[in-house]
């Protein structure tokens, strides 16, 4: 072969056809992958530029999935809380309903004066029986604060029961004058406490000894009724808050959720848990027998069902602030994806119109290199035709 030379022409023409061939081959490679750099010799910058976009792309596609299941938590924490305050309002319900029951008792616990009074209703000091500087103490009863009252030269019943009031106590004149206290229904349930008169003074009153109250039957088989449902609405309060939990991870019962956004763990969001089962809302159980019994037990129940409506009210706002979060860096991923590939494609997709024409034109300019190329081939005939 190395005794063949080909004319300058020949050899041009050659070249010129060989290079319009690999320009068409990379040209149909471009148009068959849809990429104008498919490897770094195509183009080093952009390649390792487009593989590190496209790398990141990918992990935080990969982050994606935690985000997505962070939501979820999220949600069913929500839902947890919404289905717990319906509860806990159905608890308050069935406390209202003890408020508007009958009594729990027949009769109150009651302690009558030994005497009549010589006094009225405007004022109880007669200067004999009840005299100026005379203490009436009355402990404790039903939980309320203990009486200690100093009469004035001018006490009336209205004043007797201001100071009475907050020992869940009432005063009255009964048909014979007598002084009769009596305890409010919000201590039906409770006997008058020790009364002790007087402290301090000569007054005569003496009081005998304080009535027990008596429980009617029917009232307290209808509040035994409303315990055991109060004590099922708590029961419900408890496995509802053990239920909420999704891929085994339950705000509502002491656990937390760790959520990382970027692919380097720097930006992250801690969502810390709470425990509402009904101990952790502060409620409990009733007893039947001992609770509902009058209206300062269900005001206590009411109470700490108001306050436990608070502590879920205050969560609920907590966890819809989170789920915002994570559903807008969820949907910050999304889109910051789509921006890392779309980055990455333009640096290496081919334009597949541009691709298309220099195809055609490629293929045109090969034709032509080839009837050259013939050309130049007849010219080196006719030498050789001389020759003969």
């Amino acid at each position: 072969m190395s005794g063949i030379v080909l004319s300058a022409s020949v050899r041009q023409n050659l070249l010129s056809l060989q290079s319009t061939a690999e320009l068409l081959s990379t040209t149909q490679n471009r148009l068959a992958t849809g990429n104008k750099v498919n490897s770094a010799l195509d183009n080093p910058t952009n390649f390792f530029t487009a593989q590190g976009l496209n790398n990141r792309a990918s992990d935080i596609n990969n982050l994606l999935d935690s985000i997505g299941n962070g939501v979820q938590v999220l949600q069913a924490a929500n839902t947890g809380i919404t289905s717990l305050q319906k509860l806990v309002d159905t608890a308050k319900s069935l406390a209202n309903q003890v408020l508007q029951a009958p009594s729990g008792y027949s009769t109150k616990s009651t302690v009558t004066s030994a005497v009549a009074l010589t006094g009225n209703a405007a004022n109880l000091v007669d200067g004999t029986i009840i005299k100026s500087g005379d203490v009436l103490t009355i402990a404790s009863t039903g939980g309320g604060t203990a009486t200690s009252i100093t009469f004035g030269a001018s006490e009336s019943l209205d004043q007797l029961n201001v100071a009475l009031a907050a020992n869940n106590l009432s005063a009255s004149l009964d048909s014979a004058n007598k002084l009769v206290i009596t305890t409010t229904n919000d201590a039906a349930s409770s006997t008058i406490g020790a009364v002790v008169y007087p402290g301090a003074g000569t007054g005569t009153l003496t009081f005998g000894a304080a009535v027990a109250p008596v429980a009617d039957a029917g009232s307290q088989t209808i509040r035994a009724n409303l315990v055991a449902q109060y004590n099922n609405v708590i029961q419900q309060i408890t496995t509802t808050s053990q239920d909420s939990s999704f891929n085994g991870i339950n705000l509502l019962n002491g656990d937390d959720l760790k959520l990382t956004f970027n692919e380097t763990g720097k930006s992250t969001l801690t969502v810390k848990g709470v425990t509402f089962n009904a101990a952790g809302l502060g409620l409990a159980s009733l007893v039947a027998g001992t609770d509902f019994l009058d209206n300062a037990s269900a005001n206590k129940a009411l109470t700490l069902l108001g306050s436990a409506s608070t502590t879920l009210r205050t969560e609920a706002s907590a966890l819809g602030s989170n789920l915002s979060i994570v559903q807008l860096r969820q949907d910050f991923s999304k889109n910051l994806i789509n921006v890392l590939q779309t980055g990455a494609s333009n640096l290496t997709l081919a334009d597949t119109n541009e691709e298309a024409a220099n195809s055609q034109a490629l293929a045109t300019r090969q034709s032509i290199a080839v009837s050259a190329l013939a050309l130049a081939n007849q010219s080196q005939q006719s030498v050789l035709q001389l020759l003969r």
